[in-house]
């Protein structure tokens, strides 16, 4: 069980970890660098813990510590409680959730193993019903699971959009998401909070060289499919009906869209078909559509 440690010195060291939450430079850089990242509200902070991020301290306003009891006794990590204007003092902005957990970062796989290793799998709990069984998994299970998409994210700096389209990925299907070397961190706190920890539950790794990478890709059998505005793309819905075992879907960054290098690297171009004059989407409504199109089906 923690130890629940009353803090009243907004210039404690010990809340060192929740410093300067808004000042998005200084985290950028730190976070990776020391291990960690911040988790936010309780929701978010559970499916942080029950992802198997370990938990390096937790911060909560008085109000929160019987809503948070079970995990604080299950924690060897210290909490410290706080009133609700010191904490935003020490973070630099009102907690309005009133729950901040600091965790510890696991090591990222690298593209080629995750490449060899991604598929998403149904966990069913406690289900010793042969009926309830039968009834839970479709006939075409089989064959579904033969087919593999992955998400590849060139160059996504919104942290916001980086967080809706993992949560995309992640109520769709998706296997993997793969990042380019300048893409956002997906473990920064708004990320984290937008995705309401759909980050913890999609695999994801960062590519050591873009476009080059898309290589090693293609290396592992998959067809990519670059989601732009290309004159000679086919549609989103021509792409699904080819049904490729393996389809590795390109976002390009918010603005410019894929870079022509990415362009290029291709098999496919791919246009979602829009009405009204309008010639695009926001990158993680384009995400949300592209998975929903492509999703494994067999009829």
């Amino acid at each position: 069980m923690a130890d629940l440690i009353t803090i009243e010195d907004p210039d404690d060291p010990r809340l060192r970890d929740y410093t300067g939450l808004t000042d998005v430079e200084l985290r950028r850089r730190r976070e990776p660098a020391e291990g960690l990242f911040i988790a936010e509200g309780e929701k978010v902070i559970r499916r942080a813990r029950d992802a198997g991020y370990e938990m390096r301290s937790m911060l909560l306003s008085a109000k929160w510590v019987d809503v948070m009891r079970d995990v604080i006794d299950e924690l060897a990590a210290p909490v410290y409680a706080v009133s609700p204007e010191l904490a935003e003092r020490v973070t630099g902005y009102h907690v309005h959730r009133g729950a901040l957990a600091s965790m510890r970062r696991k090591p990222l796989p690298t593209a080629g193993e995750l490449l060899r290793t991604a598929r998403r799998v149904v966990v069913m709990e406690a289900v010793d019903d042969h009926t309830d069984i039968g009834a839970v998994l479709p006939s075409d299970l089989q064959e579904r699971a033969d087919q593999r998409r992955i998400a590849i994210f060139e160059d996504i700096v919104d942290h916001a959009n980086l967080g809706a389209a993992f949560r995309n990925a992640a109520a769709l299907g998706v296997d993997a998401v793969f990042l380019t070397p300048r893409c956002a961190d997906p473990l920064y706190r708004r990320a984290v909070k937008v995705s309401m920890g759909a980050v913890f539950t999609v695999p994801y790794a960062r590519f050591e060289s873009w476009p080059r990478d898309a290589d090693v890709v293609r290396q592992h059998g998959f067809v990519l499919a670059a989601l732009c505005l290309s004159g000679s793309s086919i549609t989103i819905d021509e792409l699904a009906d080819r049904r490729y075992e393996k389809l590795a879907l390109m976002l390009g960054t918010e603005g410019e869209g894929l870079s022509a290098g990415a362009l290029r690297a291709a098999d496919e171009h791919v246009r979602i078909p829009m009405d009204a004059g309008v010639d695009s989407l926001n990158v993680a409504a384009a995400s949300a559509v592209a998975f929903y199109a492509t999703r494994p089906r067999s009829d």
